[in-house]
This record gives C-alpha cells, structure tokens and sequence, in this order.
C-alpha cells in the first residue's frame, strides 16, 4: 500500500505550522531593527508585515456566524472599510495582537471602519465571546468561522492575517503576521484612509 496519501495531511499540517513560526520569529526578530525610509506607497514603514495588494482585487463574500450564532456575510459591511483579521486561540502571536485590534476600534469611528476579527476553529460563538473577555479584547464583536470558509477564500495558510478591505469590497493590503494596530502610524494610516476622498493622500493602493 501507498503511504504517500496518509503523509499529505500530515506534511501539510506541519508546513502550515513551520510557516507560522516563521511569521512570528521574522516580526519579533525585525521589531528591533531600525525602520527604514517609508516606502512611496504610502504604507507605514513600521507596520513591516502589512503590504498593498496589486490591483485590489474584489474580495470573496464568504461567511461565518457572530456570537449569538448568527450567519454573516462580508458583503454586510460594504459601505465601511474593513480591518478583517483571522485568528486562532492556538496561535500566540494572534492572541497577542486582539487587544491592539480592540483599541484601535475604539480609537476610529465605527461608522467608517469596522475591525471584523474571526477565530479560525470549530469553536462555539459564546466560547468566543468568552476567549475575548479573558484576552483583554472584549470590544471586538466575536466572529466564528467553523467550516474554515474564510481560510480558503483568503488563502491563509498563516496566522494572524489581516486583509484591509474598502467600502466596495475590494482588497488594498494584507499583513501576514501579528502588527501594532493601535499604534500612531498605524491609526494614522488608518484614519488617512478612511478620510474622504478629497483628504486622501498616499494610502498603500499601490504595491510596495
């Protein structure tokens, strides 16, 4: 018999966990390093993860259900930037990264951008809510994606991952790894960003 059909999600699951460590050691690793020139792009040099996206693709209108159990759409919050972040209870450095995500809600007006954080796991909603609580991270609407839509879609095969999304729905950067998202540049990118369009200026549509 063939063992090669047995090893696949084996070597699978290992390959996905390597590149999670990768993650978290290059971001810790480089944190200490000094930041280099902001690039033309407009993306903060300090948010090193975080990089545009050729062509801003439309993003897929997957699913998952909020804390009560509810179905929600992608497609529910157009009209509002998204700071759609994916994350795992399993996965250090996505722990870390929920309460500078809880902050920075509260720091930006809700009517404009709306930080979506979704646990990648087959977990309960009211787990969630309560895994939120416990983390500092209890401002976060809690998100659930059970049938791993979302992963699938978005191709990520490395936790945390942020995917900053705009009111038409279409994609502008994405972060593959944990980022300071309450930190200055950050909200000052943010709020650059979500400024109308006339107040606008350099913000990360074109690739680095």
């Amino acid at each position: 018999m063939d063992p090669r059909p047995k090893l696949l999600p084996i070597l699978a699951a290992l390959a996905a966990a390597a590149g999670l460590a990768a993650i978290a050691i290059y971001g810790a690793s480089h944190r200490g390093e000094p930041i280099p020139e902001a690039p033309s792009s407009g993306l903060p040099a300090t948010l090193i993860m975080l990089q545009a996206t050729p062509g801003n693709p439309q993003v897929p209108d997957a699913s998952f259900v909020d804390g009560e159990g509810r179905q929600v759409h992608l497609s529910d919050f157009r009209g509002r930037f998204v700071l759609l972040n994916m994350w795992a209870k399993w996965c250090p450095p996505c722990i870390n990264e929920l309460p500078a995500l809880a902050r920075a809600q509260k720091k930006l007006p809700a009517d404009r951008i709306v930080v979506v954080a979704v646990d990648l796991e087959n977990n309960e909603p009211a787990e969630v809510v309560e895994f939120l609580r416990a983390h500092g991270a209890q401002d976060l609407t809690a998100y659930v994606d059970r049938d791993l839509a979302l992963m699938k879609s978005f191709k990520a095969y490395g936790l945390p991952l942020t995917v900053v999304i705009d009111p038409e729905g279409r994609e502008i950067a994405r972060a593959f790894g944990p980022e300071q998202w309450d930190g200055p540049d950050a909200l000052a990118y943010l709020q650059k960003l979500i400024a109308p369009a006339d107040q606008r200026v350099g913000t990360g549509t074109s690739p680095r």
